[in-house]
């Protein structure tokens, strides 16, 4: 927690800060006063009201201790539930009314005033040192919880276009438990590293809420540290429990393209993590299942040339396109990561439902003793879409880090180290197929 004077003409310290939560309550007051004798007001049916003393034995008063399980852990939580167990009746008050025992208040207590050391809500109590006494507006800052926010974005594709309409909003929610009137919002974008506790769920995003006075317009975006700074166009009131949406991009014809990847090779990669290279390259079977799915990418690039060019944080992208009568139809969805601009997003949407491939392996050959192995990979590409399209095949090159194409129908591209991709035009309703044998050796 930070306290300072914005305009720095007055030296503020706080010698000691104190955390309260210990709010008044009956069972609390109970518990203050047990050993003494109080009033208790009993109050029956068709009877006047009586006054009766009672002696407080024992209040029956148990501190929950949530937030103090979340600090400490899981095994202090188990003590703790483990002692209650034990201590289940005594949550039981005991008052002594004229000699005798009562498990139940005899009445509604009545307690002498409030002592100066009781508090009505949880409060933060400060020791304050300053350089001279002064009047000012100090600024106050602190890392709370039960804040967060999101980006969202809506695209819509014209009917016969790729020419995209692009409007992005973020979400703001504001669990904090305080309501904040005419606030200046300020929201962070990027990978900001916090320290979360092993035992509080981690639902708090990296981009943290920063909340202070009224702001100026317009909207600003800048860069700050090593990430990014938005600024809202307005002053906003975020209202305790409420989650508030805010434009904050909005673009008209960023051209996009329509992009078909197959992937064919069906491996849980999971499943074989942390396995040595040697594992891969001598398992026979792996790599003999198939993906028949072509997947269905979107691929823009970030750039004011392109209408955009605002670095976009990471967020739910939504795809529309306008069917013949006007009307919106909803086309995929997937998110994003931190984008700066002038980069490409490629972002999938979803699986063809026209477009079909088969992967088999024709022939495998090993040579142990000489240190090679060969395989040969048969790919068909059928276009059921009344209209021609270009399929990219992906392959993997994964049991060794050496190898060679000995044979190919068609030419590729290597894209990286163990990845190639063809790139197959396939017309209406007709069927390719490609083939390739790699070698590999060691």
């Amino acid at each position: 927690m930070i306290l300072r004077d914005p305009t720095g003409k007055t030296n503020l310290q706080i010698l000691e800060q104190n955390y309260r939560n210990d709010p008044v309550s009956q069972e609390l007051l109970l518990s203050l006063f047990e050993g003494k004798t109080i009033d208790f007001l009993v109050v029956e049916p068709n009877k006047p009201n009586t006054m009766v003393q009672g002696k407080i034995v024992r209040s029956g008063y148990a501190r929950h201790g949530q937030e103090a399980m979340q600090r400490y852990g899981q095994r202090y939580a188990m003590a703790q539930s483990a002692m209650a167990y034990q201590n289940a009746g005594m949550s039981q008050p005991i008052i002594e009314v004229d000699g005798k025992l009562r498990f139940t208040l005899p009445g509604q207590p009545l307690f002498p005033p409030l002592g100066d050391d009781t508090i009505l809500k949880p409060t933060i109590e400060w020791q304050l040192q300053a350089d001279k006494a002064a009047k000012l507006d100090a600024e106050l800052a602190y890392i709370t919880g039960g804040m967060s926010w999101e980006a969202d974005y809506n695209i819509v594709a014209p009917e016969k276009s790729d020419l995209l309409d692009f409007v992005g909003w973020v979400t703001m929610d504001n669990q904090s438990g305080k309501t904040f009137e005419n606030a200046k919002i300020k929201l962070m974008a990027g990978d900001v590293s916090k320290i979360q506790q092993a035992e509080v769920a981690g639902y708090l995003r990296n981009e943290e809420l920063a909340v202070s006075a009224a702001m100026p317009p317009p909207v600003s975006e800048k860069a700050f540290e090593d990430y990014h700074l938005y600024t809202l166009a307005r002053p906003a009131t975020l209202r305790d429990r409420e989650t508030k949406q805010v434009e904050f991009i909005r673009a008209s014809g960023v051209k996009s393209e329509r992009i078909y990847v197959y992937d064919g090779l069906k491996v849980d990669w999971n499943q074989w993590r942390g396995y040595r290279m040697e594992n891969l390259r001598n398992n026979q079977d792996l790599g003999t299942e198939m993906e028949t799915k072509v997947a269905v990418m979107r691929e823009f690039k970030n750039s004011e040339a392109n209408h955009l060019g605002m670095p976009l944080p990471k967020g739910r992208v939504r795809f529309y396109k306008q069917d013949d009568d006007k009307q919106l139809e909803f086309t995929g969805e997937n998110l994003i990561d931190h984008t700066p601009k002038d980069e490409t997003l490629r972002v999938f949407t979803g699986n063809a439902f026209d477009l079909v491939g088969e992967r088999r392996r024709t022939n495998v050959k090993v040579d142990s003793s000489n240190h090679w192995l060969d395989e040969s990979i048969e790919i068909k590409l059928r276009n059921h879409k009344k209209e021609s399209v270009e399929i990219r095949v992906v392959e993997h090159l994964f049991r060794w880090i050496n190898w060679d194409i000995t044979e190919k129908s068609d030419p590729f591209t290597k894209t990286n180290a163990q990845t190639m991709e063809f790139r197959i035009p396939v017309k209406a309703d007709e069927e390719r197929t490609i083939h390739y044998t790699v070698h590999y050796s060691w």
